[in-house]
């Protein structure tokens, strides 16, 4: 799987590579700035990049608007953000376009490996993989303003917070030590009470919970 990789720090950046290339990534181009993103990710075709949101010369938001222009050129091309602190914005951003193969997480997340590596290979594979800080965030906005939230029991919020991450019915199973059914129940209910329609998509499903949350649904 070919990675293109952009972080302006080089110990950071050197150490992402040596982990990507430990789990049998290979590593088609990894830079420092904006303008050696966007050269990269048009000649080397990767499978998926993995771009910190705040790159030189401007050091805002050069690596999102770079991996959003290469979206734009290549549709669905898989993105994984990771950034300093929680910014919404950045979020909404990634996920105005409604594909997937996207994801945003903390830079704290890279030094859980297999954390991380797993985010890299879920969005890679077109699917979608947000940091929990994002939803949890979104989860606390939401709640305060929105009845329907509301009306979730305590145990559809946590399978509302993991289905947003991404997890799978069989991931959020495991990670809530209950059966598939329970799941499926608890997220037919939560589908319910969001007015969202029910979908068996796993990313689509994240896609329509990540809006309504975001304020979409309004």
């Amino acid at each position: 799987m070919r990675v293109v990789l952009a972080e302006d720090l080089f110990l950071l950046r050197d150490g992402l590579v040596r982990l990507l290339e430990a789990y049998g990534f290979e590593i088609a181009a990894a830079v420092e700035s904006g303008p050696e993103l966007t050269r990269a990710l048009a000649e080397s075709d990767p499978d998926v990049a993995v771009v910190d949101v705040r790159l030189p010369p401007t050091h805002t938001d050069e690596g999102l608007q770079c991996a959003l222009a290469a979206r734009r050129a290549r549709p669905g091309l898989p993105v994984l953000v990771l950034s300093q602190h929680v910014e919404q914005l950045y979020a909404r951003e990634l996920l105005a376009d409604g594909d997937g193969g996207i994801g945003y997480l903390l830079k704290d997340r890279v030094f859980d490996a297999d954390q991380f590596v797993d985010a890299v290979r879920r969005v890679a594979a077109g699917g979608t993989a947000m940091d929990p800080q994002v939803i949890q965030q979104l989860l606390a906005r939401g709640s305060a303003a929105d009845r329907p939230l509301g009306r979730l029991t305590p145990r559809e919020r946590e399978v509302l917070e993991l289905m947003a991450q991404g997890r799978s019915n069989a991931g959020i199973a495991a990670h809530l030590v209950v059966t598939e059914r329970a799941v499926a129940k608890h997220t037919s209910n939560i589908f319910g009470k969001l007015g969202l329609e029910v979908s068996d998509d796993d990313n689509r499903r994240v896609l329509a919970v990540l809006a309504y949350l975001d304020g979409g649904h309004r």
